[in-house]
This record gives structure tokens, sequence and C-alpha cells, in this order.
């Protein structure tokens, strides 16, 4: 340690050491100023950094309204949600960077200047007042007269004794001040490095989000440029067609309106005509309203503004007749006649009369005809053809080998077009249900709720491979095959890419939500609430061990005693046709993705439980089939990872006995209870443990790290965190694509459970 104040100077007192000191206490005095202006300037700028925070997060959470504002626009919904999000990890970075600048700067370096500079001030005050002492002993020693022996000795013992304090306070004094020279530089660089750090921390944070967002902002970025292209062509085509109307309209003659002459019975959005007309009340002033009128859907509607409501003034034009009317004072007038009402309409002009005549003419002679089409498939339509619903299984191998997720998804029978609409090239996807949606129709689908449909982007998002292998193993042609298999049979048409929103919504809601369309099932066995069939005592002896064996034999005789009673549980169906809940459990031990999703369709709990087979649910069959897809499948769909059978094993037990690595992954992603235990109070890893497989011990114990360390560093774990996304990332994508590698225990575990 260098010296600032020699100990030796200290004790002779010198001039030299009384430089020194005067030298040392100046330094001091200016250190303790310079620390005082700096920790208020750390208190400014922390103060001026958390408003600078406040302002940010006031910017972001408009950039949020204005995202929800938006939602009809998917792409940008989705775009300002994923920003602002990114800014509110950023406002987050900045807190905690303002919180390590108080402790490093703020509060370190106020410890610094109240502790050891106090300590050095109380120090010079004791040095001075002895220093001051020993001044006046020299001086009273001094003027003490030789012949006054008694004065003589006492100045000599007062002056020795204040020397040797002096001696002992000044080296105090000394070592005070070299302490306090070695350990500031110490405190400010200590200080000022925890300072640089927690910048270095804040940087890398911000990096690394950045890094992440990247991807996104680039694909972002070729679709704004896109959309410039486009919309300068756009431009250009408006502009063209500006032009040709401007040159058209100077030649036009403005007393009739033949641009509204045009009818098409076989328009894509199904609107034969439309147009305004006259429409005269039914009050006793017969008064004339102007109305929007359209001939669509086989009915004559109008409206007031375009939001409300169609009002229908003819309900089946079929049932109509239209005609002209010239015994009314008013010109171009026609009249629309049904059985129960009549309804007089003007039209603009002569020609527009005529045209409005001949559209529901021809509405009605298409009218008939499309019904004669109808029953004429109705009597030649044969059964539903009954073929496999898993055809094409290796082009779905194929699929899973290098192209984008669109590319892949897109290649599945059905994919190429919207599932509901039929608008080709669509770009968005339901995860859940497994089929393609245009834009529009995919806003329809996320305003149904998670629960019935989760929307997705196939371009804009990033997918799990399990995902896209979901994808694949459905498709439209499944799903609508399930979902539409009644849609004939009922009467309804389904829209075009070209309907109305309102059209489609009303459609999308009574296909998936209200499942209008889905064929029923034949009557199946009665369950009870758990689960378990009851069979009838006809069936009972000739039903086989398994899920549908009874577990209510004793109630033969009891419900041949109470025949009238509770005829419900006395009346059985056929044993043949299961249950959804049975259905959607067999079919996830098969690995049938078709046959799950119309278990689904026909109101399958997820959840099931057979109460014969120790409470299992389906998730659970899913493990025991060994496809990760199927789990996949059933947790999008609702399923719940932590339901345990009458064992005490959850689906994460069954996946680390059976050894299936991807599936314990896929649990573990989801949120999957690992510190729960069986009934022999054994939880996954010390299954795992004691199977010695090495790769699901290590996803176990990174698992519960990565738990611990968050719950004990917050934010702090980050890091921690994404090793463990990379660690889990890879796992996954090896369960996908290699799951042979990952199955190395499978065979002698299965035996086990």
């Amino acid at each position: 340690m260098k010296v600032t104040v020699d100990f030796e100077e200290c004790l002779k007192d010198s001039p030299r050491f009384r430089a020194a000191l005067e030298e040392v206490e100046g330094d001091v005095t200016e250190l303790e100023l310079k620390l005082d202006k700096l920790v208020k300037l750390c208190i400014a700028m922390i103060d001026t950094g958390k408003a600078f925070c406040t302002a940010n997060k006031q910017f972001m959470n408009g950039i949020r309204d204005l995202a929800q504002y938006s939602f009809k626009d998917v792409l940008v919904e989705n775009s300002l949600t994923k920003f602002s999000d990114t800014l509110q990890e950023m406002i987050n970075y900045h807190n905690i960077l303002f919180d390590q600048i108080q402790r490093s700067i703020k509060t370190q370096l106020q410890t610094f200047v109240k502790e050891d500079i106090r300590k050095f001030k109380d120090a010079k005050k004791q040095f001075e007042k002895v220093s001051e002492e020993k001044e006046n002993a020299l001086v009273k020693n001094a003027q003490v007269q030789r012949n006054k022996q008694h004065e003589v000795e006492e100045a000599t013992n007062i002056l020795t004794a204040t020397r040797k304090c002096f001696r002992h306070i000044a080296l105090d004094y000394v070592l005070q001040i070299n302490v306090l020279q070695s350990k500031r530089r110490a405190e400010i660089l200590k200080s000022m490095l925890s300072f640089m750090y927690a910048h270095l921390a804040f940087f890398h944070q911000g990096y690394d989000l950045f890094s992440e967002l990247e991807p996104y902002m680039k694909d972002l970025g070729a679709q704004l440029d896109q959309l410039a292209v486009d919309a300068a062509k756009e431009k250009r085509d408006m502009e063209q067609k500006h032009s040709t109307i401007q040159q058209k309209a100077a030649l036009q003659d403005y007393s009739s309106d033949d641009t509204k002459l045009e009818y098409n019975v076989d328009a894509a959005n199904g609107i034969v005509m439309e147009g305004y007309l006259f429409k005269r009340a039914s009050n006793a002033f017969k008064t004339w309203n102007r109305r929007w009128f359209s001939i669509q859907n086989n009915q004559l509607v109008y409206q007031k503004k375009f939001k409300d409501n169609p009002t229908v003034v003819v309900e089946d034009l079929r049932l109509c007749t239209v005609k002209h009317c010239e015994d009314i004072e008013r010109r171009f007038c026609f009249e629309v006649v049904s059985p129960t009402k009549s309804c007089m309409l003007q039209a603009d002009s002569e020609k527009l009369r005529q045209a409005w005549i001949k559209a529901v003419q021809t509405s009605i002679a298409t009218a008939y005809r499309e019904k004669g089409d109808e029953s004429e498939k109705q009597e030649k339509k044969s059964s539903p053809s009954t073929g496999s619903l898993e055809s094409g299984s290796e082009t779905k191998e194929k699929l899973l080998k290098g192209e984008s997720a669109l590319q892949r998804v897109q290649c599945i029978p059905g994919n190429a077009a919207c599932c509901d609409c039929g608008l080709a090239d669509p770009r968005w996807a339901s995860i859940n249900l497994g089929i393609t949606l245009c834009i529009e129709c995919s806003g329809i689908h996320r305003s149904l709720g998670v629960h019935f449909s989760k929307v997705r982007s196939l371009t804009l998002d990033s997918w799990e491979p399990e995902l896209l292998k979901l994808m694949c193993e459905l498709g439209n042609d499944v799903i609508n095959r399930i979902y539409e298999a009644k849609l004939e049979k009922v009467g309804v048409k389904k829209p075009q890419s070209g309907s109305q929103r309102q059209e489609k919504e009303a459609y999308i809601r009574a296909k998936y939500v209200e499942r209008k369309f889905v064929e029923k099932q034949a009557a199946s066995v009665p369950l009870l609430e758990s689960g378990t069939k009851v069979l009838p005592p006809s069936q009972e002896e000739k039903s086989q061990s398994g899920p549908e064996k009874s577990l209510l034999a004793g109630e033969q005789g009891a419900a041949s005693q109470k025949e009238g009673d509770k005829q419900e549980s006395s009346v059985f169906c056929d044993s043949k046709q299961p249950s959804p809940g049975l259905q959607l459990y067999r079919a996830a031990f098969e690995k049938n993705l078709p046959h799950m999703a119309e278990a689904l369709a026909h109101g399958a709990e997820v959840n099931w439980v057979n109460v014969e087979e120790n409470k299992a649910t389906p998730l659970i069959q899913a493990v025991r089939g060994g496809s990760l897809v199927t789990c996949e499948f059933l947790l999008q769909n609702g399923a719940n990872v932590n339901i345990r059978d009458m064992k005490g094993r959850g689906p994460l037990h069954h996946a680390t006995v059976l050894g299936h690595t991807g599936q314990v992954c896929l649990f573990l992603k989801r949120g999957a209870n690992q510190h729960a235990t069986d009934e022999d109070g054994k939880d996954p890893l010390s299954i795992a443990v004691e199977a010695a497989n090495a790769d699901i011990v290590t996803l176990l114990r990174l698992a519960r790290m990565n738990e611990e360390m968050r719950e004990s560093e917050g934010l702090y774990g980050q890091p921690g965190d994404e090793i463990y996304q990379d660690i889990f990332r890879d796992f996954s994508q090896m369960a996908t694509n290699n799951p042979e590698k990952l199955n190395r225990f499978q065979q002698s575990d299965s035996q086990k459970s």
C-alpha cells in the first residue's frame, strides 16, 4: 500500500509533515465535494430516467390501443402487439438498470462519504485539538522561570503527557489518512465498475430481445416493400380507371343511370342485383322512402344503412310475382306481390325499372331450377364415403422435409384454398382444428375464442415441428368431411370468397360453435358422469373385458325389479357405437387424428375419464400409444396435462416410465407438474433416475433448475431461460423428425406400465 503521509515524519511533527497534512486535508475536502456532486447528479439522472420510463410506458400503451383498434387488420394488430411487448420488456430492463445504478453509485458512494470521510473528519478534529494542547504545553514550558522548581516540574510533566498523547493521536490520524487514500480508489472504481456492468447487462438484454424480433421485422419489411409495390400498381390502375370513367362520364346521358342495369344470377357473392329504390310505406300516409335493395339468397331485402341488418321484403321469391304499375301518379313504379303482402317500389328510370323486373323474374326462375336440381341430387345421392381419412401418408412424410410452414401445410389435400370460403392461397391456420384459412375467415375464427379455434399465421409466426406435423395429419378435406357432413342435407349454401362478412361469420359460427352440419352419431351407450358405460343385462354377458365391460354387473337384478322407475336407465342402445368420449379415448391410443377430430366434433370431452381403466384420460392413452402429435392435438384442444389416474400418475409420469423423451419435453413446455408423486411416492425425476434414462433426467433437472432460478432471481434468470428453451427446442426437433434417437428405452420400459 502506498503511504500518503510518512509515519516517521508524524513523530517528528516537522514542517514537511504539516505541509503533507495540509495537502491531504485539502484533497479530502475536494474529494467530498466531487462525490456529493456526483451523487446528486446520479439522483437527478435516476429521477429523469424513471420519468422517461413512465413516458415510454404511456407511449407503449398508446401502441397497444392502436393495435386493439386495428383488430380488423390482423397484420397490423399482430405487428403492433409484438412491438409493444418488446417495448414493455425494454422498459423493464430500464427500471432494472436504474435500480442497479442507485445501488452502485448513489448508495455505495454515499456510504463512503458518510462513513469513511466522516471518520477522517473526526480524527482530524481530535488531531487539531491535541496539536493545540501540545503547542500550549510547549509555550508554557518555555515561559516557566528556572528558579521556580515546582513550576518547572509541572510544566515538564504536562509537556511530556501532551507529547505522548499527540504522538498517539497523530499516528491514528496518519493511519486514517493513509487508509482513506487507499480505500477511496477501491470504492470509486468498484462503484463505477458496477455501474458499467449494469449498462453491459442492459444492452445485452436489449440486443438479445431485438435479435429474437429481427427475423419478424425483416419479414415484415419484405411484406411492406411488396405492399409499397402493390400500392403503386393499384394507384396506377385506379388513376387509369378514374381517367376512363371520367371520359365515359363526359359522354354519359345523366337523364338515366345505365351503370346499374346489370344483374347476374350466378354472382360469386350471391347478390343478383342491388341498387337504390323508393319504397312506399304501408302506413296511412303512404310515404315514400329511398332504400338500398338487393336480391340475394332467393330473397328481396333492403337496408337503410350498410351496418343495419337487412329487412326481408319477400322471404321466398318462388311464391311471388312482379308487375308494372301504371295506375298511380308516380312514374317508373312496379309491384312485388306475395301471398301475404305486396310491396310498391319505384326506380329512377324506365330502364332501371325494366332491369329490376327482369332480375326478379330471372331470380324466380333460377330458384325453381335450383330447387329441382337439389331434389334430383337427393334422390341420386348414395351413402357417404367411408374411406380412410388418413390417406396420403407418403405425401405427409415428404412435407416434413425442408419446405417452409406455408409450403408444407398448403400441400395437404384441400389446404390450397380456405377451408370455409374457398379463397385460394390461404396464409393463416387454426392449429387446434388443423385447417388453413384466409385472412378474413381467420379474423372470424379469432372472434370465436381460443376454446373453439386458435389462429396462427403461416408466414409471420414461428412453428414448432410437432404443430407442423399436426397440421399435416389433418387438413381441410378431413375436417370438412366431419364438420360439413350434413351441409347439403340441411340445405345451407356455403359462403364464397366474395360473400359478405356477416354471411361468413354466421356460417362459421354454425359450423364450429353450434356444429349444425356434423352428422349425428347413432345413439351410444349411456354413460355415468365418471365416464363408465352401463350395459343392459342382455349385452353385459356378451361384452368383452376392457373399456366396454360394465362395472355395474350387480345392477342386473335391480334393473329388472324397478322396471317402472327411471326409464332412462332401463333403455339401452347398441353397444357397437361407442360414446364420443370413448371414441376419443380409443383413437388417441391408435394415433388416429381424424377419428379424434370426429369425436371432438360429436361433443367428446377432451378430459374424459375411463373409470374402467384406472381413470385414464385420452391424453394418457396418447402417451401409451407413443404419438407426440396425438398429445399435441389433445393439448391444443384443451387437454389438462396434470390430470392423474387412480395410481396418481399423470401424462408426465407415463411418458417418463415409457421413455418417451419427446412427450416429456412437450409436457414440461406445457406446464406439467414435475413434483407430483404417484401412489408409490415417486415423482417423474426419481422414475427417470431409476430407469437410467439420461435424456429424460436431463430434461427434468433442467426444468427444475429453471423453475428454481426464476423463483429466486426473477428477471435475472433469463440467461438460464434461454439455454433452457434452446435445449428443449433441440429435443422437440429431434422428437418430431428423428424419434428413434430418443426412444432408446421405450421397448424395455413399456413392459413396466
